[in-house]
């Protein structure tokens, strides 16, 4: 079965259509992965995939709208201008609408509660359903993420000049740009794979239809800067949370990992040491490790989960 075929798709209520893939078994215990800005599904290394099948968990990731195969909003994009003083334009839509579609995603699966992981934006999406379904979410697990305070979390400047540009126009634009942000914004002591870096950005291009691909981009950051500072909204989470920063991150600094730690009552906070804004080879095992010992610690059904095989 190609991986195309494995797509699923789901017309929201009152929202876009999303798409999404579920991995594991039927009546694993859920756990709903949430990628980050500009980043579709298949952003989620497969051998994360299976660590966490391999423990039990049945797998959701899901493309978030704007990107991949789900839908793109119909509002014009901010210029980058608006994007560098962070004034999103009128009609943008927020995290809040973004945390809307992935419960709703929820209810059309009819997954009562679920482990949550998300990275970067899709750590932010994950912290607002956290906050107000508190009775959803079995656990919270926040990847270089922050809280919105435009004190704390930032981008380098030099990271910001590069999320400024305009979308790409062509396959070879996009693949090239990708691998150039990727040797910026990775990790200075785990290099990526290029060829695997390059593969996975032509298929962002060709999943997300072309131009279209990318071109959802600058909206995903107008969401990010509509929202503001959550940090008094995620003083309401319940869940219990593992919040996990790398130290060498330039997309957000550090410091938004940390404030995320001390607004979220009784969450963990982990550093990893010259970690960047990626997930790398190496440290992939150790967030399998870390989210499946936080969602045994949660509820009594689940102190048996054990793995069926070694994660590959």
């Amino acid at each position: 079965m190609s991986a195309a075929h494995l797509d699923r798709f789901v017309d929201l209520p009152a929202g876009p259509r999303l798409c999404y893939r579920t991995d594991g078994p039927d009546d694993g215990v859920p756990l709903l992965l949430v990628a980050g800005l500009g980043l579709d599904l298949t952003s989620w290394p497969q051998r994360m995939v299976d660590g966490f099948t391999g423990h039990g968990f049945r797998v959701v990731r899901l493309d978030n709208r704007d990107i991949g195969r789900s839908s793109v909003i119909g509002t014009r994009s901010p210029g980058r201008l608006r994007q560098l003083l962070a004034r999103p334009r009128p009609d943008a839509y927020d995290l809040a609408d973004m945390a809307a579609d992935t419960y709703g995603l929820l209810e059309h699966l009819a997954i009562d509660r679920a482990h949550l992981v998300g990275m970067s934006m899709g750590g932010m999406i994950a912290q607002t359903l956290a906050a107000r379904h508190p009775d959803r979410v079995a656990s919270l697990t926040s990847i270089f993420s922050t809280t919105g305070n435009r004190r704390i979390g930032q981008p380098a400047r030099s990271t910001l000049a590069r999320l400024a540009q305009a979308p790409a126009r062509t396959v070879e634009e996009s693949v090239e740009r990708h691998l150039s942000l990727l040797r910026h914004i990775g990790s200075p002591t785990a290099l990526p794979d290029d060829d695997l870096e390059r593969a996975w950005a032509l298929g962002l291009w060709e999943r997300g239809g072309g131009v279209r691909a990318r071109a959802g981009v600058p909206r995903q950051i107008s969401a990010i800067q509509a929202s503001g500072d959550r940090t008094a909204e995620l003083r309401r989470i319940t869940a219990p949370t593992l919040v996990v920063h790398g130290s060498a991150d330039r997309m957000v600094h550090p410091s938004g990992g940390r404030a995320t730690a001390a607004a979220v009552p009784g969450s963990r906070f982990v550093e990893l040491p010259d970690l960047g804004h990626h997930l790398a080879p190496g440290v992939v095992d150790q967030l399998v490790e870390l989210t499946t010992d936080l969602a045994r610690s949660t509820d009594a059904p689940l102190a048996s989960l054990s793995p069926t095989g070694d994660p590959r």
